[in-house]
């Protein structure tokens, strides 16, 4: 990727802010163009921060804007001629897609049908997409594989997300554009996004609220730390699927899918558990803190599912990779960031 020019979509984001650091940081001459419309979904002032850091760098250069916007989109594609993309912007949550639906249909349909058009038309090496383990929905044998159906969604969050699998396989088929769908597992990290639970159970075990741990603390989760994402996201990036042809001459759409999870799901209570262990070890919570007393065990919400689990074997397979960081770890340094950010 050395001396190339990356379009990173949802720069501002949590995974899109991680990536571009690391892309700036460890490739030579790349330049990294970032867009991002700095909504106001969860608090702008962490968009903002992760942004101040990217500019720092004289490879970046931002553009704040929707990719639902197709005369923008197609004005970067046209002055920048990204060699690579890599799609992480799309209006993220499970619970938000119930009340406020319209935003993922702007965001994830439309605006990925914008990013497709314009890598068919600027012949884009690899366009690499965030998918969700969302997809998987009611789907009843775990661990999850790339080679289950994903036809159940639960949902719109998860069915715009299959939707973009959809769409990308399209293009490939009709012109031949080589692309690569993350379907990733419960991210976390520090500087995270707030709507996230593990943010929300900290925000709230301050201020001394009840904490609602849903489906009785019985829900599995395969949390991933961000670094283990970005390594992922970082590897696959740099090996397009190969282009060939079929026995009928047509091409073999250049296609793929992966899980990136920690192949290790986690009990909902226990990583609460070691959370608050880790917040009153960084001094965000009394070391008096009664966990016991903050916590109520709940039935399951709508439109979430009791258990997250990737089979990653095919992204070991292609790509020596799989994640390493511990939960503990992990949120050790989520609790010291919040500290720090929050001045605590």
């Amino acid at each position: 990727m050395e001396g190339k020019t990356i379009l990173i979509t949802g720069t501002a984001g949590f995974i899109g802010h991680n990536l571009s650091k690391r892309l700036l940081q460890s490739v030579k001459d790349c330049i990294i163009v970032g867009i991002d419309n700095m909504n106001d979904y969860y608090d702008v002032r962490l968009k903002e921060e992760r942004l101040k850091e990217l500019s720092a760098s004289e490879n970046f250069i931002f553009i704040k804007g929707s990719i639902a916007d197709k005369s923008l989109i197609e004005k970067i594609f046209r002055e920048y001629h990204p060699h690579v993309v890599v799609n992480l912007a799309a209006q993220a949550g499970v619970r938000y897609s119930i009340t406020n639906p319209d935003a993922y249909i702007e965001s994830n349909l439309i605006g990925f049908y914008n990013i497709l058009e314009a890598c068919r038309h600027y012949g884009v090496e690899h366009l690499v997409y965030a998918s969700s383990s969302s997809v998987y929905g009611s789907n009843k044998k775990v661990p999850y594989s790339t080679d289950d159906k994903v036809d159940n969604p639960v949902s719109l969050y998860a069915a715009t997300k299959k939707s973009n699998e959809l769409m990308a396989h399209a293009y490939s088929k009709l012109y031949n554009i080589p692309s690569t769908g993350l379907r990733f597992f419960t991210v976390y990290g520090p500087a995270g996004r707030p709507d996230m639970a593990y943010f929300g159970f900290t925000n709230k075990m301050r201020e001394g609220k009840k904490i609602q741990i849903f489906n009785y603390g019985n829900c599995k989760r395969d949390f991933t730390y961000i670094d283990d994402i970005v390594e992922g996201v970082i590897r696959v990036m740099q090996h397009a699927p190969e282009k060939q042809d079929g026995e009928d001459g047509l091409p073999i759409p250049p296609y793929k899918i992966y899980n990136i999870g920690n192949n290790h799901p986690e009990n909902l209570l226990d990583f609460v558990t070691i959370l608050q262990e880790e917040l009153v070890r960084a001094g965000v919570l009394l070391s008096d803190y009664d966990f016991e007393a903050h916590k109520e065990l709940v039935s399951m919400q709508p439109g979430d599912v009791p258990v997250t689990y990737a089979d990653t074997a095919s992204l070991e397979r292609d790509f020596a990779f799989r994640p390493s960081t511990t939960l503990r770890d992990g949120l050790r340094r989520f609790a010291q960031w919040y500290k720090e950010f929050y001045m605590v």
